[in-house]
């Protein structure tokens, strides 16, 4: 029998990681051509997916990381909050700083040494603390779009991971109670934050923190852990009920922006229904394609997986990439019609991102790999 309190891969769980990257690639990519005055495919509801991806991106993570901290509680009786933080810094920091140091000061060096006509929205000195304090969302807030406008989440994220390992380890038998207390605390902040006037600030913190999609998440993941052996016999795993649960998830991706239905519009628009739905729905796919035995599909491809693999860094080099190409775009092709323009536009973007996530994941995250498994094998000798 399969041990549910043991899983050491989530089958298909990497091709959702790089199908959500990708979404969030096309995203920007039209936001991008539509900013440029280029003909785009915006008003698709298939480019509108960015904050969806990224919604999806929190409960994945919240999923891991809940799934990874009780298993490790389970082994360990404790958790070792010192070897957890040793973890996301060795995976997460390296970009993370990479594109600051990009953005923030390389890139405003090349604009000025070569006369570039474009000025930059800040400068290092107005947002460094925001981006070494990890909110750089507070720069999207006070300065607006940018280069480094995608390192929000990864900001949230990290506020995330710093909290919730030190209440795993304090909350030993409340795990569900605070699951389900972060859902209830941050529905009760949107409901305030929608009905009452708060300072912008304030409401801008409100709305991009989602821990009720990582909480979400977590949710799924005890349940995976506390009762993996039932979930193949629910009622809403049988296949009828999958087909209608993943036909609305589609339905969602392709079209969601594009109906305008009242049921439909509470449902997925409502600020404090949609997170619930929407996320749900989210952890529905991940449970099903990488729990359930008799799911509709499977996502394990060795292709796809390795794309998962470097979704971390399609999410980090992706806008710099295109905001170059779409460059290029204006002086080669623009005029010659949306078709050609978008063959041209996808078909050097898309494979560049993916090289230079390739050399990346093989380059600086092996090495910073490398040495997180050196620091965490020294730790368990000492």
């Amino acid at each position: 029998m399969r041990d549910y309190k043991a899983i050491s891969h989530f089958k298909g769980l990497n091709t959702l990681r790089f199908i959500a990257a990708f979404l969030v690639v096309i995203h920007h990519a039209e936001s991008l051509r539509k900013d440029h005055e280029l003909k785009h495919l915006k008003d698709f509801g298939l480019f509108e997916n960015g904050q969806h991806a990224v919604s999806f991106f929190f409960v994945l993570s919240g999923f891991l990381i809940t799934y990874l901290l009780l298993k490790e509680r389970e082994k360990r009786n404790d958790i070792s909050v010192k070897q957890f933080y040793l973890k996301r810094v060795f995976r997460i920091w390296p970009l993370y700083f990479l594109m600051v140091i990009i953005g923030a000061i390389i890139q405003p060096f090349f604009i000025e040494w070569f006369h570039i006509p474009y000025k930059m929205p800040y400068t290092i000195g107005e947002t460094w603390y925001y981006f070494l304090f990890f909110v750089p969302g507070m720069v999207n807030f006070f300065f607006g779009s940018n280069l480094l406008e995608p390192l929000w989440s990864i900001g949230v994220e990290e506020i995330f991971y710093l909290i919730w390992a030190p209440l795993f380890k304090w909350l030993k038998k409340h795990v569900l109670k605070l699951l389900l207390g972060v859902i209830a605390f941050k529905l009760i902040l949107i409901g305030i934050n929608s009905y009452m006037y708060l300072h912008p600030v304030l409401s801008y913190l409100i709305r991009i923190h989602q821990f009720e999609a990582m909480a979400i998440g977590g949710l799924g993941a005890y349940g995976v852990f506390h009762y993996g052996s039932r979930i193949n016999n629910l009622l809403i795993y049988r296949i009828p009920f999958q087909v209608f649960f993943y036909g609305l998830i589609l339905v969602f991706i392709l079209f969601g922006a594009n109906i305008e239905w009242n049921i439909w519009t509470f449902l997925f628009d409502h600020p404090m229904v949609a997170p619930l739905i929407q996320n749900g729905l989210f952890l529905y796919l991940i449970i099903g394609v990488s729990v359930v035995d008799r799911n509709l599909f499977t996502l394990e491809n060795r292709f796809f997986s390795y794309l998962g693999e470097i979704s971390y860094g399609i999410y980090m080099f992706h806008l710099l990439i295109l905001s170059q190409v779409i460059e290029l775009l204006k002086g080669v092709v623009s005029g010659s019609g949306i078709f050609w323009e978008s063959v041209f536009y996808y078909g050097v973007s898309i494979p560049l991102i993916i090289v230079v996530c390739m050399l990346s994941k093989h380059t600086l995250e092996a090495y910073f790999e490398k040495r997180k498994q050196r620091v965490l094998q020294g730790m368990k000798e000492g």
